[in-house]
């Protein structure tokens, strides 16, 4: 019962969440992260999958939000409210299993993980070199996305954790297409770095 319970209100939280892509973000998330402590109860045998995602979505954010500022590029902004909202039902889970949240008082660019704070430093560098390397990182940060996405997924059987990265994985793909289309506008074609081509080209074909 809890399980069925956890998948629909994370439905509620995600349903708005990955038809964003680039697109303007108007949306109200009406479905709190307290109602989703209320309905999960279980606990994850998987907290350092969690924890990190948790932060790997804020990276995302924090880039996105640094790359607007600097470029002004509308797509930038869309797609980090989408991120905020990926990192929102990340920290429902954390929350409804009473794990202690990383990001919780840091500032943008703080990270526990030192991989991710260092990979941040890196990608802003060279995000903000041009804003076809602005629109080179977000590809970037959607393919790593989506290739520790497809891990975590391979490593769970548990229902809430399979619908919620089922659904952030979704919605970096709708990400990636956005900032493959904004590099094609350059004459720039991606090449996948951390999946394969043949997943980068099914992603790209809405496969």
């Amino acid at each position: 019962m809890y399980k069925h319970a956890s998948i629909i209100v994370l439905a509620l939280i995600l349903v708005s969440s990955f038809s964003l892509a680039a697109q303007p973000i108007e949306e109200v998330q009406t479905t709190t992260p307290a109602e989703v402590q209320a309905l999960i109860v279980e606990p994850s045998s998987r907290i350092d999958g969690l924890l990190y995602m948790r932060e790997e979505e804020k990276l995302a954010r924090d880039v996105y939000l640094t790359l607007y500022e600097k470029w002004g590029a509308r797509t930038f902004l869309n797609i980090a409210k989408a991120e905020q909202q990926h990192m929102d039902v990340v920290g429902a889970l954390l929350a409804a299993r009473n794990i202690e949240d990383p990001v919780s008082g840091s500032a943008t660019g703080e990270f526990k993980n030192a991989d991710l704070a260092a990979l941040y430093s890196s990608l802003v560098s060279q995000g903000m070199k041009s804003v076809t390397d602005a629109y080179l990182v977000g590809a970037i940060i959607e393919d790593l996305d989506i290739s520790d996405l497809k891990e975590s997924l391979a490593k769970t059987a548990d229902e809430a954790e399979i619908w919620v990265y089922t659904n952030l994985l979704k919605g970096s793909e709708n990400h990636m297409r956005s900032f493959v289309r904004q590099l094609a506008r350059y004459g720039i074609t991606y090449k996948a770095r951390y999946i394969s081509d043949a997943e980068l080209q099914a992603i790209l074909s809405g496969r």
